[in-house]
């Protein structure tokens, strides 16, 4: 990532997207770790049972069914031990029957649901372009005119590279080190870089104030793994070729030599960055200081020019995240020729808008970043970018309109069951804990009690009665958006943190913990099949939407999480022998990742997928203990010659069935802190008892753990 876009802090989210980078990341897998936000989900998968399998892509805007209960028991694959890939087993031939559409990285439920939303968001948006009365300056107004502006390819094509000319100007002008510090610090809400990630988030130790964090940043491939290690050797050829082109269109002077300079140059800055597990470690990242003791660590660089520009002069502290990789970031800066310097900030420039340019510049950027990164071999269409850009615009405004339109109440109250159980489920496990002292029992109850819970869509909306958005200005209207973005960051920091605000919008298919708030939040779009099925049985419902309520909940208590309080303080609230006792049962479970293989010599990183796995391990425990709750004593009925547990079990896998291209499971390993959805299926389930029980596999299938093997964390 270029720079740190931060709202929040410590966010546990669903979902990563494949291209997130981990380098400016620390707490947050909100797909994208630049926000802050720590995820569920990667991808899902799975077999809509009213779908039509031979056709790749969700077609309209109803709700997809799954079985006669909430799973198809057609999509197994029995010819498989369970042992051996439960994976497998439970959804084999529905996994055979996923196409990944031509557009896509990777498909199944997960990508069904969000194809789900992006359709529904499509026929809202479509609603509005027809309509001729709309009041002028209504977020609705808005939304249609970014969708127009998105779609007036003529114009767009006849600019082409016209709206660049002031940036490049600007650039050229920029001839000292000095003045480029300026330019970078200007960039924060427009097109360009910086070789630091700067933005505003919760103060991690202060979590009722704001504060501004800087870190690591200056690269334009997905992390630091990408220039260093040799598998991805091809990637940088490909990566260097693609900046010459880039400045080559743009008329940039020498655009071979300044593409091998600017590669050699971002080479330099990737062996001074913290690796993705490093970045990770919320105490390593939590270094306050202030601006000017900042620029005494760090010389070579002008900070105090940097934050000025950015509307940033007037901060006392800051939080710096990787602290001993600034000064050498600082260093490789001061002593990189100013030619070289500008060349490469045209480029990361130009790459930046290149999708708001004419379509020989998108065209480049989508051949390279999704086609030769993640392996897609089409381009989304025109249109379906257009209603992207147009929900990205006005984000709260399209999220209102689809919660009003598709979040029953009844989901919301169901969902407050679901949370209820799942909150006592933990209280009762934290309380028979073998390893963890009374002490610190203590301090776990207190911050469980403590958690908030959000459902569905914010209290309140957020205000775009600013935002100027025409609908024939494309170029414009993402400056105008991205100034008005950044402006609403600045206003927050003399003011109160917002604690109503949300980290996801009603239509994002995902879920988050945020560490700083001690909340867990779950998006409307989320709550249907087959995450959340009112009309299933309440067993798939449990190992679905249940698994990741416990998921949320467990990102409170795994690696990272556990280091704040109840309040949202970053502190240690352990005793050190129970510490200890945790960090010898994690060790344990990243060592049984690290031996997943997803791809022949790619790896599973056990240390940077930590935070997710023991989350996925708590939330089917605790989801499995809730389910069982909410039986009240009785037995679970036997549905088509299957037990309660085993549908739990199956609702768990169902979710994740997903379906990817290799590329895109190259980067996920590299960059994506959830483990790969084959093992968020198997890696938890070999650790939990029941599952053996269920399905009894025996010794000598392949992830048989014997009992004293397995690792119980919560």
């Amino acid at each position: 990532m270029k720079r740190l876009l931060v709202a929040g802090a410590a966010l546990g989210a669903l979902m990563i997207p494949a291209a997130a980078s981990a380098q400016d990341s620390h707490d947050h897998a909100c797909l994208d770790e630049t926000c802050s936000v720590v995820s569920l989900v990667s991808d899902f998968a799975g077999f809509a049972q009213d779908a039509d399998p031979a056709t790749p892509g969700w077609q309209g805007t109803a709700t997809p069914s799954y079985g006669t209960w909430g799973f198809n028991l057609a999509g197994r694959d029995t010819s498989v031990n369970p042992g051996d890939d439960f994976f497998r087993y439970a959804g084999g031939l529905a996994f055979d029957q996923i196409q990944i559409p031509s557009d896509r990285t990777s498909y199944g439920a997960f990508a069904m649901l969000r194809e789900l939303s992006d359709n529904r968001v499509k026929a809202m948006v479509d609603e509005l372009v027809a309509r001729n009365d709309l009041a002028a300056g209504s977020d609705e107004a808005k939304v249609a005119a970014a969708y127009r502006s998105y779609m007036d390819q003529a114009r767009i094509e006849a600019l082409d590279a016209q709206p660049l000319q002031p940036y490049l100007a600007a650039i050229r002008a920029a001839d000292t080190h000095e003045k480029m510090a300026v330019y970078m610090g200007s960039t924060q809400g427009r097109a360009g870089s910086s070789i630091f990630g700067t933005g505003i988030t919760i103060d991690s130790k202060r979590p009722n104030e704001y504060v501004t964090s800087m870190g690591q940043g200056g690269l334009g491939l997905p992390n630091r793994d990408y220039y260093l290690d040799a598998r991805y050797a091809d990637k940088k050829e490909k990566y260097q070729a693609y900046v010459e082109r880039m400045l080559s269109m743009i008329g940039w002077d020498d655009p071979a030599g300044n593409a091998a300079a600017i590669m050699a140059f971002e080479e330099k800055i990737a062996q001074a960055h913290w690796t993705p597990i490093e970045n990770r470690d919320r105490n390593r990242t939590y270094n306050e200081t202030t601006p000017v003791r900042l620029a005494e660590a760090a010389p070579g660089f002008d900070f105090a020019g940097y934050l000025n520009a950015a509307g940033l002069g007037s901060i006392d502290r800051l939080i710096v995240r990787q602290d001993t990789a600034m000064p050498k970031i600082a260093a490789i800066y001061a002593e990189t020729p100013m030619s070289v310097i500008q060349a490469w900030q045209a480029f990361h420039t130009v790459d930046d808008a290149a999708g708001s340019l004419s379509r020989r510049f998108s065209d480049a950027q989508w051949e390279f970043r999704s086609r030769d990164l993640s392996g897609q071999p089409e381009q989304r269409s025109r249109e379906k970018r257009a209603v992207s850009f147009a929900e990205g615009a006005l984000s709260d405004a399209t999220g209102r309109m689809y919660a009003e339109r598709y979040f029953p109440a009844e989901s919301k109250a169901k969902m407050e069951e679901l949370v209820a159980n799942l909150r006592r489920a933990l209280a009762h496990r934290i309380d028979n804990l073998t390893w963890m002292g009374d002490q610190t029992q203590a301090a776990a109850q207190e911050k469980l009690s403590k958690f908030t819970v959000k459902i569905g869509y914010p209290n309140k909306w957020r205000d775009y009665s600013a935002l100027e958005i025409r609908p024939d200005d494309l170029f414009g209207n993402v400056e105008r958006i991205g100034r008005f973005n950044w402006q609403y960051q600045l206003n927050r920091m003399n003011g109160p943190v917002d604690k109503d605000e949300w980290g996801m919008t009603p239509q994002t298919v995902n879920a988050y913990y945020n560490s700083a708030n001690n909340e867990i939040v779950f998006p409307a779009a989320i709550l249907q099949p087959p995450f959340f099925d009112p009309n299933a049985d309440p067993a798939v419902n449990y190992g679905g939407i249940g698994g990741v309520i416990g998921h949320e909940i467990g990102h409170g208590f795994d690696d990272q999480g556990s280091k704040s309080d109840g309040d949202g303080v970053l502190r240690d609230w352990w005793t050190p022998e129970d510490r200890a006792n945790f960090v010898a049962l994690t060790t344990r479970l990243g060592a049984q990742y690290d031996q997943f293989e997803t791809l022949p010599g790619y790896h599973v990183q056990g240390g940077l997928t930590m935070g997710e796995n023991i989350g996925d391990a708590g939330g089917v425990a605790v989801g499995l203990d809730a389910y069982h709750l909410s039986l009240n004593g009785q037995p679970a009925p036997v549905i088509d010659g299957t037990t309660g547990d085993q549908r739990f079990f199956y609702g768990w896998a169902q979710v994740w069935n997903s379906k990817y291209r290799d590329e895109a499971l190259k980067q996920q390993v590299a960059t994506d802190p959830h483990s790969p959805a084959r093992f968020r299926v198997i890696g938890p389930l070999r650790n939990v008892d029941a599952w053996y029980d269920a399905f009894g596999v025996q010794p000598g299938t392949t992830y048989y753990l014997p009992p004293e093997e397995r690792v119980r964390i919560w």
